[in-house]
């Protein structure tokens, strides 16, 4: 049996080329149930890394201009979005659910098509239900679907990982959040917006953020004289 056909059968999708990678002016993106019912049964990650990640996506988002759509499910019993997204997004209308499976609403799924836009970029929690089901809806109706792994979480981490191949599985693509600024920037001499993002990676990539900053002060430390 040759691989396409094999491919086929699976109901796996390649996903290679240049215009398969990320866009900014292509991207829209959809912040599902990052609220503190779902946080406080999340198990596959350290809740403050989800919540940092989710941050870090939210202003990734903002410094593109990527349209993003920030969606609860009964806000009344689980507690409206971190404010570390929400403050990204001042005065935003949430659009507060009832279906689990936010690509069965309408008032999102319409503000969504509403961009024009087809890379459709989703996190949430949980990555199992809230992601899943919307993800795999969306990628049978012929949307290019990334899902943000680290700006997602699940009750257990076998639920995440299951979650993943699943969606692997029905041909979504997978990303964390620094590899989708990665390519959303796609090249350092975009100087409108890489200082911006520069900012984001200081406060929400340790590591990363600050061997940026020492590199900062190494570059302007004065060369000492030799002396005389």
């Amino acid at each position: 049996m040759s691989a396409s056909l094999r491919t086929q059968e699976i109901g796996m999708t390649f996903r290679n080329g240049l215009a398969s990678l990320l866009r900014p002016e292509d991207s829209v993106l959809v912040l599902i149930d990052h609220q503190p019912y779902q946080l406080a049964n999340l198990n596959s990650h350290d809740p403050h890394t989800v919540v940092n990640n989710s941050a870090a996506l939210a202003k990734a988002a903002k410094v593109f201009g990527v349209p993003t759509i920030l969606t609860s499910v009964v806000a009344d019993r689980g507690g409206h979005i971190f404010p570390q997204i929400t403050d990204v997004f001042p005065g935003q209308e949430i659009i507060d659910r009832t279906l689990i499976n936010t690509w069965e609403d309408p008032k999102v799924v319409d503000v969504v098509k509403a961009t024009g836009r087809k890379q459709l970029v989703l996190a949430g929690l949980w990555t199992e239900v809230c992601v899943a089901m919307p993800a795999i809806q969306a990628a049978g109706e012929g949307w290019d679907v990334t899902v943000v792994t680290d700006a997602s979480g699940a009750v257990s981490t076998e639920a995440h990982e299951i979650a993943i191949q699943r969606m692997i599985a029905a041909g979504v693509n997978m990303i964390t959040w620094m590899a989708l600024a990665a390519e959303w920037q796609r090249d350092w001499a975009r100087s409108e917006t890489a200082g911006a993002l520069n900012e984001v990676v200081i406060q929400h990539a340790a590591g990363s953020g600050i061997a940026y900053l020492w590199e900062q002060q190494l570059l302007n430390t004065p060369v000492p004289s030799p002396a005389s």
